[in-house]
Parts: structure tokens; sequence; C-alpha cells
């Protein structure tokens, strides 16, 4: 699904096993793009990348669960491009064979992170900020491009719901300040990209979302 933004390309598509929603976000005077959670199906999200005609120069993880990384080691080889995320879900991802035979998903090595994301840090290209925003995860993040009203939330924020916490290292009380405390403030414009399904509204969340309201 590739949605008009200013200033920006994004496209976004469920990927992989567990259908993660993988987003491709470009800068069209660049050329520089990034791909988040490159959670499966790493041919097409090359062939996506090709489409919108761009040289990736990050693959950013909002968070390090299996569905959001099983493509990160094939796209790191194919396009050279450093892998990111945040060091508190370091576990998580130095963990990833345990979590495939969890849930019984075929086992892929991933390499090692390149660089490790804070909150705050500008991203690499389009003008986007990093959000610490754990609770469904330690080290989960959103990524907040101001410029064009979009947020990538990850498992942290989805339409009407949100992460759950009963996965490794998640908290509920955390969730619910990073929401409260971080996400809420945003634009009630702002386009917000769950980690599946459809995408929201930071407004339509703050007043309708059925476990976290913010009003």
């Amino acid at each position: 699904m590739t949605e008009q933004h200013p200033g920006i390309i994004r496209d976004t598509f469920p990927v992989g096993p567990l259908q993660c929603n993988c987003t491709i976000i470009g800068d069209p005077v660049s050329g520089k793009g990034m791909v988040v959670d490159p959670g499966g199906d790493a041919d097409l999200i090359l062939a996506r990348v090709k489409q919108h005609g761009l040289t990736i120069v990050a693959l950013i993880h909002t968070h390090a669960h299996l569905d959001h990384i099983m493509a990160s080691g094939e796209l790191k080889e194919k396009t050279g491009a450093p892998i990111y995320l945040h060091r508190d879900d370091q576990f998580l991802w130095e963990a990833l064979e345990t979590q495939c035979r969890m849930f019984g998903v075929p086992y892929q090595p991933v390499p090692d992170p390149d660089f490790w994301l804070q909150d705050d840090e500008a991203l690499p290209c389009c003008n986007g900020v990093v959000i610490h925003t754990p609770g469904h995860s330690p080290g989960s993040v959103s990524f907040w491009l101001a410029d064009a009203k979009l947020l990538v939330a990850g498992d942290t924020l989805f339409r009407g719901a949100v992460g759950r916490t009963d996965l490794w290292g998640g908290d509920y009380a955390t969730l619910e300040k990073s929401i409260r405390g971080r996400l809420y403030s945003l634009d009630e414009d702002a386009v917000v990209v769950a980690g599946h399904g459809p995408d929201t509204t930071i407004g339509t969340e703050i007043r309708g979302n059925m476990v976290i309201r913010g009003r």
C-alpha cells in the first residue's frame, strides 16, 4: 500500500509468516530510503524498493520480535545497508532461534546490529526521529516523521488496540506510559502505521482506543 505523504515515499505491506507490516520510507529528491521491520519476503521488499527507485541506507527496527527481523540479514547482504536496533532489545535479537522454535517458524540467522538507536536520535533520512516507546518490549521504538505527519509505531499501538505485554520483557504499565506520554502528545492528524493491520490516526486512538484512551 503506497500512500501519499508530504515530501516522502511511504509503502507499507505485510511480509513473513506472521504478516508483519514492513514499511519502505524514501526521499524522492535524494533517492535515499529506509526499510522498517523487514520481517520476511526479502525478494518482495527488494522489488518494491526497486519500483520506487530508492537506494536503501538503513534497515531500522521497531523491536526485535522474530516477525519484524527475519529478512534483515538477507537485505543487509543485498543492499549493504546497516542494521539499526535499540540496545534494550539486544537480548531478543540474540534469542531469535529460541523465538522461532517457540512459534514454529524456520530459523534463519541474522547478523548483529550495526548501530544502536537512541531516544530522539535523527534517522538517516527523511527528517525522522526515534521515540523510545518501551512496553511491548524493553527496546520498542517508534519512528516519527513530523514533516509528513507519519508515525511508524511497530507493535506499540494498533487501530483500536495496543501491543501485547505477555512476551519477553513486556510490561503493561510501561506501555501505557509510552502511549499516553509520548504518542498521544503527537499531532492528532498524524497517520499511525501499526506493526500489524490497518493504519489509524493519533486522534482516532486518543478518542476511541478500546484499551488506552487519551481522554
